[in-house]
């Protein structure tokens, strides 16, 4: 009997690094979603996983931004405590913030599309501020719109009612995440694995 002795192909070192730099970003969700600051015009606290749900797109681009995101959710679902209030499991994911939650993979995905122009990497220092500015505002377009819309169908809300509840007391804060995430950016501090 012979043994066949073939040959393992090595990961790619590239690949190896953004899957690291996946899973940090998932970490730092999870501790975001724990740095919680009271709203005075809603019952729901204001979180920093926004924050990184921004970094994910602009410095993993699409597709590792997304696993990034994904990576965080699935944490979550199978009991490791990173949601907000150091929750876990799937009822989270389907409770009232589900929508919003279920939104930043998409959301990472768009920003990384648009600040990236593609899959191909480039160093997001060098990118205009009304390109980061604009990616910005589409993702958290996605997330609002996601976030809203399971928001009103859970509660059997009016899109008026839902929007007043689930977006408008949070849009400040989101200003101040897109601020906070350009002057990261900008710093030049943190390039993209193979960027050009």
């Amino acid at each position: 009997m012979e043994t066949e002795h073939g040959s393992v192909q090595a990961v790619d070192d590239v690949v190896v690094r953004q899957f690291a730099r996946a899973a940090l970003l998932a970490a730092l969700i999870g501790v975001g979603a724990q740095i919680a600051f009271p709203n005075p015009f809603s019952p729901a606290p204001v979180t920093l996983q926004v924050l990184f749900v921004f970094l994910a797109g602009i410095v993993l681009g699409p597709v590792w931004g997304s696993v990034s995101m994904v990576l965080y959710l699935a944490a979550g679902a199978v009991g490791a405590p990173v949601f907000a209030a150091f929750t876990a499991g799937p009822g989270v994911l389907l409770g009232d913030s589900g929508g919003y939650l279920w939104a930043y993979p998409i959301a990472a995905g768009l920003i990384g599309l648009l600040v990236h122009r593609g899959r191909d990497l480039r160093d997001p220092a060098t990118v205009s501020t009304p390109v980061l500015v604009a990616a910005l505002v589409a993702g958290t377009a996605v997330i609002y719109a996601m976030g809203v819309g399971y928001m009103a169908w859970l509660f059997e809300l009016g899109l008026v009612e839902a929007i007043l509840v689930g977006a408008v007391p949070f849009i400040p804060f989101e200003l101040l995440k897109m601020a906070a995430a350009l002057a990261i950016v900008k710093s030049g501090r943190i390039t993209p694995v193979g960027a050009r």
